[in-house]
């Protein structure tokens, strides 16, 4: 059952506001309703992967294709982005994404799916309250869980076991994460990402962005010990922007790191989260049935 309230993470924080997350994965267990009458049996559930960012949707389903879209609503008069900096704007909205995701499922993904969505390090409880009742409306899962967008690209870029420095540099937000045992440890996260490097600034903005928060969690005596340990092992680099071909060498050069991009930055969080769903999934395949 999802917690009440958020739990702190020792240091952790977005820019001037207290950081809260909880660690790992959080489940809720919830049983989908019975098939329609004559609706043919399904043989065995589906795992689902989804990771619903500021500028793409995107969604992995086990057997098929992967499925994605602009997470914009267009209109001539009134452009919509459902999701804003990371957070649901428009329930409505996001509700047509997941939508459109799911036309582009074939077959189509049946009730009872196991579905691993990613949060930013900043989600809130409300927040992932709003997401569950979307998914829920959307998939009519068996189960709904959550996992930090920061951990999911790291298993889907196939990172080993360990600590590790993680920069997801998205759309709309850049997050900087140490993991450890299998959870976010600390973490920054600031409101920039590739969409806001207009003109001539080039990387800039954001290599500063990424350099200040390695700078701080280094100095950070709440997770000083676990993040000189992730740090000394270089920055994985994540998300769409870690596809600028300046930004990784500016940012090794900068802090004096090995920069490693995972070689499908884009996709690597929602692949993470489609294999986390195919975990859960052998884990427990009786509580999907």
């Amino acid at each position: 059952m999802f917690p009440s309230g958020p739990r702190s993470v020792p240091g952790s924080q977005e820019r001037g506001v207290a950081m809260s997350v909880v660690d790992g994965v959080d489940e809720r267990v919830r049983r989908a309703g019975r098939p329609a009458a004559g609706s043919a049996p399904v043989a065995s559930p589906t795992a689902v992967g989804l990771d619903l960012g500021s500028g793409y949707a995107r969604m992995w389903a086990s057997g098929r294709a992967l499925a994605q879209t602009a997470s914009i609503n267009d209109s001539l008069t009134n452009p919509v982005r459902p999701v804003r900096r990371g957070r649901i704007s428009d329930p409505a909205g996001l509700s047509e994404v997941l939508t459109r995701l799911l036309g582009q499922q074939h077959p189509a993904v049946p009730a009872g799916a196991v579905v691993v969505a990613c949060r930013p390090v900043l989600a809130t409880a409300e927040e992932l309250s709003v997401t569950r009742k979307l998914l829920d409306a959307a998939l009519a899962p068996s189960r709904v869980l959550f996992i930090d967008t920061v951990r999911a690209a790291a298993i889907g870029a196939g990172a080993g076991p360990g600590t590790l420095l993680v920069a997801d540099v998205g759309a709309a937000v850049t997050e900087v994460a140490v993991l450890a045992d299998g959870s976010v440890k600390a973490a920054r996260r600031a409101a920039i990402g590739m969409s806001d490097l207009l003109g001539p600034v080039g990387t800039e903005p954001i290599v500063h962005t990424i350099a200040e928060f390695v700078r701080d969690l280094r100095r950070d005596p709440r997770c000083r010990g676990v993040s000189a340990s992730a740090i000394a092992n270089g920055l994985l680099m994540v998300g769409g922007g870690a596809g600028h071909l300046a930004l990784a060498p500016r940012t090794a050069a900068t802090l004096g790191l090995a920069v490693r991009v995972a070689g499908k930055p884009r996709i690597a969080a929602v692949h993470g989260a489609g294999l986390a769903a195919l975990a859960a999934l052998r884990r427990n395949p009786s509580a999907a049935a």
